[in-house]
């Protein structure tokens, strides 16, 4: 009787130790700028595998501008709702062209996903969807992840490297995930006329 008290207690404690390890996230990233309110983090592998696991209930947002949505690529799953909108203006500070919120954003990813659902949250490297996570967070949204090194993933930094300053370093594109040129209707961002 006692030993089957043992192996049983045993039992419970192995299941519970897989299921912590099961649902273990991504710790916060080093880089505080990927960092968010809602403390939920994901690399783009293990979103992969998490969308592939119950694509029903697992909604990928890709908060990067249209054009790069459009040019650069994106998951083939993912639902274009950008964070900011290009402006077309040169910012000489950031040797860059600006960008400027959208202030659609928390209405459109109202319209198209529940408060509760598991929403995973990617840009081109981590940043931008932080910011994303966090006014999804704002907006009430309880159950928001950030993508940590986002579709195009972080730059190597290696001078030895061909690949130096290039984003070839993690992220969904260079992950084995699916992803693509093609634009469908249903997962493309049609701005509020």
């Amino acid at each position: 009787m006692r030993r089957r008290v043992w192996l049983m207690s045993g039992i419970v404690f192995i299941l519970f130790c897989f299921a912590c390890v099961s649902i273990a996230e991504t710790p916060p990233p080093l880089n505080v700028k990927k960092h968010t309110v809602a403390g939920k983090y994901v690399t783009a592998k293990e979103a992969f595998e998490m969308w592939k696991g119950n694509p029903d209930k697992i909604k990928i947002i890709d908060c990067r501008t249209q054009e790069e949505y459009a040019f650069v690529g994106h998951a083939t799953m993912a639902h274009n709702i950008p964070s900011k909108l290009w402006t077309g203006k040169w910012n000489e500070e950031k040797k860059a062209f600006s960008l400027q919120d959208n202030p659609d954003f928390e209405a459109q990813a109202e319209k198209k996903f529940g408060q509760g659902d598991t929403i995973l949250v990617m840009c081109r490297s981590g940043s931008r969807s932080a910011a994303s996570v966090n006014r999804l967070t704002k907006a009430g949204f309880r159950n928001v992840y950030n993508i940590v090194d986002g579709f195009e993933g972080d730059k190597v930094k290696d001078n030895e490297s061909y690949f130096d300053g290039k984003r070839m370093k993690n992220g969904w594109k260079n992950s084995g995930a699916c992803w693509t040129y093609t634009l469908d209707p249903k997962l493309i961002y049609m701005p509020v006329k």
